[in-house]
């Protein structure tokens, strides 16, 4: 049995998607590898002082010694009660953004205004949430001011991926809920959302990482630079008292405390990334399920 021989054009065709297969993965190769000796310099260097007492107990001796257990439960809470904040309010704005408001000049004015807010440096935020928190709102320097003004910072990025994934959501799906006699908010609550939880849960995702290596808008508004609390206590921060961060603390240790240890801020850094990684790892774990659930 004869076979078809590839033309040349075929063959020219196969050249070039082989070529583009071999730059990108050589574009992969260049973000991976300065990627990879950052993290693994900084576990080398960090090794003399990454052990779990170091995690489990507070600084001491000016903070030149001892762990970061405080800085490491307050970036657990400022995180926690920061998401708890901006993802219910940040999709259910998405929601009405694209499912409710009419399509008119006020929309998209609205519209926009999100996309430039997402684009806001940090410490406009930070400033904002000094005068309308610790100020205007009388919260003072604490958790709470904290973790709202990081709301604040991350809930345009949500409300703009959110929307993308809802209305990547075709539009058959709702007129066919809608011809079955369903009402608006039944398709959104048992068609559109379930298609689209993978997107926004992906937007959710991006903004833990920021939400935990942010230091101006927690240093203007909660973060402080010492505190010690009983080593291993889960829950010893309340909402209206100032709590330390790894961001803080790592920018504390690199620049205002001298004879420190090389060791102790590069730990400092890597646990930080190992916290953004678990929270980044169970998002995945919960987007995933999900995933497989609405299959």
């Amino acid at each position: 049995m004869t076979r078809f021989a590839a033309t040349p054009l075929v063959k020219a065709k196969l050249r070039e998607d082989a070529l583009a297969g071999y730059i990108a993965l050589a574009m992969l190769v260049c973000i991976l590898l300065p990627l990879f000796a950052i993290v693994g310099d900084l576990v080398w260097q960090a090794l003399p002082s990454l052990n779990w007492r170091f995690l489990t107990t507070s600084p001491s001796h000016g903070m030149r010694e001892g762990g970061v257990w405080p800085a490491f439960v307050g970036t657990l809470y400022l995180i926690t009660l920061s998401l708890a904040v901006a993802a219910p309010i940040g999709v259910l704005a998405a929601v009405y953004l694209t499912e409710y408001a009419k399509d008119n000049w006020f929309n998209h004015v609205v519209n926009i205004a999100v996309l430039n807010l997402a684009g806001v440096p940090s410490i406009v935020h930070a400033l904002f949430g000094l005068g309308a928190f610790v100020y205007a709102a009388r919260m003072g320097y604490s958790v709470l001011s904290a973790s709202l003004t990081l709301a604040i910072m991350t809930m345009p990025v949500i409300i703009a991926s959110t929307r993308q994934a809802l209305l990547s959501v075709p539009r058959s799906y709702r007129e066919a809920c809608w011809n079955l006699g369903a009402s608006r908010w039944q398709t959104i609550r048992t068609i559109v959302l379930p298609n689209a939880i993978s997107g926004i849960l992906t937007g959710i995702i991006l903004q833990v990482s920021r939400a935990a290596g942010e230091t101006a808008p927690i240093m203007f508004t909660g973060a402080v630079f010492y505190k010690s609390i009983p080593a291993g206590t889960l829950f010893p921060y309340a909402l209206n008292e100032q709590c330390m961060a790894l961001s803080m603390h790592l920018y504390t240790l690199s620049t205002q405390t001298p004879g420190v240890a090389d060791s102790i801020p590069n730990a400092t850094a890597v646990l930080l990334l190992g916290l953004v990684f678990l929270v980044n790892s169970a998002a995945i774990a919960l987007r995933t399920f999900m995933r497989s659930k609405g299959r």
